[in-house]
């Protein structure tokens, strides 16, 4: 009965060893250079959709207008190890129902030239025809609490779900129902009124390809592997404990007696 048991403790953590096993190896990588390819943004990730794993940093064109009033800036962003501020803006996208992504314009280095930008960006939106926008399609950083004492209005992270609490119509009223992209968009090639902005193009290189094997499922596996020969070695030292108390009650020894 107690290897009867150990087998079935062991044929489960065989079974979960060959699942950790499995899930350590990508048999289906992303092909080097997908990332480069630029397609619809519609084609990679829905409104309200997280984006996956494989797709971040892919590279994507959307068309739309941008709403004024709705240029922001994010502080603590780096363009080659340089810190300084991002300026951000409420894209509206065209499609078939409300919708809008919120997209990294530019970086400068000094918040004056930031806040200049934001001026600059948010008259000449009012009369700006649609437009096409090429960038890279980045996952939310999600939001964060500022510490005691500072502007409850300062942007740390890149949050789509902080700047929308922010954002208004085009016609400037308050933000109704509308569908939002979970992750934003870092534009890669200012044009127009963004370039006049006097903005630098925001450094987004193509995202490293992660390795087809997950060294740490491997180790869940060779861990998996270990307790299941340690359900073995525990039935053999019950049994043999076993058969040693059996013997020396043959022989006529108390195995209770020190």
């Amino acid at each position: 009965m107690l290897l009867l048991f150990a087998l079935v403790v062991a044929g489960v953590f065989a079974w979960l060893g060959q699942w950790q096993l499995a899930s350590a190896i990508d048999t289906d990588p992303v092909p080097e250079g997908a990332t480069e390819e630029v397609r619809p943004l519609e084609d990679v990730v829905e409104p309200g959709e997280y984006l996956e794993e494989p797709l971040v940093g892919q590279r994507v064109d959307v068309a739309g207008t941008w709403v004024p009033g709705d240029f922001i800036v994010v502080s603590s962003r780096f363009n080659d190890d340089v810190e300084g501020y991002w300026v951000t803006g409420q894209f509206r996208v065209e499609a078939e129902s409300p919708t809008a992504i919120a997209v990294a314009v530019g970086w400068a280095r000094e918040r004056d030239d930031a806040d200049a930008a934001v001026a600059i960006l948010n008259e000449s939106a009012a009369d700006a025809d649609p437009v096409a926008l090429m960038g890279r399609v980045i996952s939310d950083e999600g939001p964060a609490m500022p510490p005691p004492g500072a502007d409850p209005l300062e942007q740390t992270r890149m949050s789509p779900a902080a700047l929308l609490s922010r954002w208004h119509e085009p016609d400037g009223s308050p933000l109704a129902e509308i569908d939002v992209y979970r992750p934003y968009l870092t534009s890669t090639d200012p044009t127009g009124a963004l370039a006049d902005a006097g903005l630098d193009p925001i450094s987004s290189p193509a995202p490293q390809l992660a390795s087809p094997i997950n060294w740490l499922n491997i180790f869940y596996a060779v861990e998996w592997a270990v307790f299941a020969g340690f359900a073995f070695y525990l039935w053999y030292r019950l049994a043999k404990d076993a058969w040693v108390r059996e013997v020396e009650e043959i022989e006529g020894v108390d195995p209770d007696d020190e």
